[in-house]
């Protein structure tokens, strides 16, 4: 059975009276993708910044890789890497100098920190620009160099608190084939994200946190059976139209936000004529509809009442 790379016991940090993590319980196996979900304010930077020695806590327990975080917190850095929610690269050194800054900090030699250079660049596709300065990447070079610098100590657990933030759509699934890789050679990544889809696509396990506490662990497949099944999606032009086909629909779910209603139903065509009819019945009508199994959208709207997008 795999080991815990990461274990977590009633971890609790507030700033004056403001209670950031009330006491949450993690295990995360060595070798895998723990993601940790949540709104803004959340808690996900706290819990990073604490697993990583950046910030004690005040109270619990928590070891990474075998060693306390509060009292053996040197060790822990020793087998760590780092990439925070902003790519921490220096834009006036080329991407080169970026990675060969990092050796000089490490333990790496001078012998072996050459190679490990040029192999960081060759596996992250920044050949090309190695001499060019930072400040000439795009969004998804900075965040490819800023993990490579990451990996410059051959950590074994990395935390990647958002690393995906503000990457189009390409860049960010090239950032998922690095993670994949990642574990496929035996690392273990933390990682917290706003992106479900994301946490859907790489997590094998998935942590829902919301106000300091977790409401919700498991596998993505596991979440999503948290919720009833296939539902009917249908979206109205205002609030007076959702509160008045919420009152049709009971047992349905409401997001006020999006002006949506969820309504419980099993995809076929015999329940769906049968929503159509009863709005027609009462003269309303949606602006969208759309039939819906699933996803770790719904589960987070569920345990969070609040959608992704009003999280961001």
């Amino acid at each position: 059975m795999a080991t815990s790379a990461i274990a977590v016991s009633g971890l609790r940090k507030a700033f004056k009276d403001k209670v950031v993590l009330d006491g949450i319980d993690l295990d995360v196996r060595a070798g895998t993708i723990f993601s940790l979900l949540g709104p803004n304010g959340a808690g996900k930077t706290t819990t990073v910044n604490v697993l990583t020695t950046l910030m004690k806590a005040d109270g619990g327990a928590a070891h990474v890789a075998g060693h306390d975080v509060a009292t053996d917190a040197k060790a822990v850095r020793a087998a760590i890497g780092v990439t925070g929610q902003f790519a921490a690269v220096d834009e006036l050194l080329t991407g080169q100098e970026n990675l060969q800054l990092m050796v000089d900090l490490s333990p790496v030699s001078a012998k072996d920190g050459k190679r490990v250079v040029a192999d960081l660049l060759e596996r992250f596709d920044l050949v090309e620009s190695a001499q060019k300065p930072a400040s000439t990447y795009s969004g998804g070079m900075r965040r490819k160099l800023d993990l490579a610098m990451t990996l410059v100590g051959d950590p074994q657990i990395i935390f990647l608190d958002e690393p995906t933030t503000g990457l189009d759509p390409r860049s960010r699934r090239t950032m998922w084939s690095i993670i994949r890789d990642l574990v496929a050679d035996g690392v273990t990544v933390f990682l917290t994200t706003q992106y479900l889809e994301e946490a859907d696509q790489l997590a094998d396990q998935v942590a829902v946190l919301d106000q300091g506490r977790l409401v919700a662990q498991g596998t993505p497949d596991e979440l999503k059976r948290l919720i009833p099944g296939t539902h009917i999606r249908l979206r109205f032009a205002n609030l007076s139209l959702l509160d008045a086909a919420a009152l049709l629909f009971p047992g349905s779910a409401r997001d006020d936000d999006a002006l949506a209603l969820r309504v419980p139903g099993d995809g076929g065509s015999t329940s769906l004529r049968a929503v159509l009819d009863r709005l027609d019945e009462y003269s309303l009508s949606a602006e969208e509809l759309s039939v819906r199994t699933p996803d770790l959208d719904d589960v987070f709207l569920a345990l969070t009442g609040r959608t992704t997008e009003a999280t961001k």
